[in-house]
Order: structure tokens, then sequence, then C-alpha cells
């Protein structure tokens, strides 16, 4: 059973690396390894209970320091690294996803994709190829994308934001127990700019009051 499941792992991570194309240096997901080493070491010392709410992706995840309070009764905990691309975390779903079996996944990334070049088509087939990887594994697991959301220092890919985002929602729709969460347009005024008082001063991430609104739009899917 052991030699089964190591296996799997292994077969799942060459499949999303052939996703994912071919690596350059700065796109080279093992720059990330020092704090996935950092996750494994919590993990040992005290691992998240099976079946938890696992909420994961780049850093707007890693900077949601209160989901637990932010979420109250629900096991929820986050796994969130740096600037991360999807490719980066599809690299690491075996380590940092099926190993906690959890009931629901969010996860928010593509929003750094964009910023380095990469396309809304590429987004949706590595946000297909982490719903396939989890699937193999956990096929009763819900996974729910978190949109990516608008910023004062992203603007001009504003466009580019607004059709990954629809690519992932019609996406989702093919799945069972897969689906969208629309973190893109609370966090727009009624002209349709971005809401700056939810927003940090680099005009990037999301301050206390960026991270309520998140919160109650996802609370309501949990």
């Amino acid at each position: 059973m052991l030699r089964h499941f190591l296996c799997t792992l292994a077969l799942t991570s060459m499949l999303l690396q052939l996703a994912a194309g071919p690596l350059t240096a700065a796109h080279d997901p093992l720059r990330w390894e020092s704090e996935i080493r950092a996750f494994e070491t919590q993990d040992r010392k005290s691992p998240p209970a099976s079946g938890s709410i696992l909420f994961t992706g780049s850093s707007s995840i890693r900077l949601w320091t209160n989901l637990v309070t932010a979420f109250p009764g629900k096991p929820v905990f986050g796994r969130g690294f740096g600037g991360s691309h999807f490719s980066d975390l599809n690299h690491f779903v075996p380590r940092i996803v099926l190993p906690y079996a959890p009931k629901h996944i969010l996860v928010y990334e593509g929003d750094n994709d964009l910023a380095a070049g990469k396309t809304p088509e590429s987004i949706q087939k590595e946000f297909e190829a982490f719903v396939s990887a989890v699937r193999a594994q956990l096929p009763k697991a819900r996974i729910s994308y978190l949109a990516i959301k608008p910023s004062r220092a992203r603007w001009g890919l504003i466009d580019k934001m607004r059709e990954t985002n629809e690519r992932i929602r019609k996406s989702a729709r093919q799945y069972r127990r897969v689906d969208y969460i629309d973190t893109f347009q609370p966090m727009l005024t009624k002209e349709g700019r971005v809401r700056e008082e939810l927003y940090g001063p680099d005009g990037l991430h999301l301050n206390a009051k960026g991270y309520q609104v998140w919160t109650d739009v996802v609370r309501r899917k949990l």
C-alpha cells in the first residue's frame, strides 16, 4: 500500500511538471524549497487534522494571518508561500496539499503569473492540472478558486485578470465539487475602480479591511 502511494505521488509530480512546461531560473519552483520544508517541519510538530479546510497559494494567502479567528468553528489552516505562481503550487501539491487529505481546498494563484507575463490560457491549464492532481488522490475533496483580485499596482493587467477569472469560472463548471469564488468584483467601486481602502501601502496586498471583505465572501461558501 505504501509503495503504491509513493509511486502515485511520484507520477503526480511528474505530470504536474510536464503541464507546467520548461522551467527558467526565475520560475524554478525549487526556489521555494526552504518555505516548503518549514511547512513540513511544522507539520511534524503539529500536523493539521485530516479533513480540514486548506487555504493555499501565493502571498495573499500567506498574509491572511487571522484565518483561524476569521472562520471560528471551522478547521482551517493556511499554506501560502511567497510570490508563488500556479506552477509552483502544482509542483508542491504532493507535499503541501495531498498529505493533509483536506475536505476543502481554497486556492489563490494566477496574480503573480500574469505579472510575470504568463497568459490567461496558461493559467487556466495550470488550474486544470491542479484539479486533476488533487482528484487523483482526493476524489471527494472540494476545490474552490479565489478569483484574482484587482489592484492599483497591477491595474495595467485588469483585462487579463478578467479573462483569467472568466476562463477559470467556466472551467470549474466542468467538475463536480469545484467552484469559483468571486473575490474580484467586491474589491471594486460601483464605477469599476479599485477600492483603495482595502489595500496596503503597496497597492497590491490586502489590509485588514480587504481581508474582511474576503472573509465575508468566503464564509458563505464554507
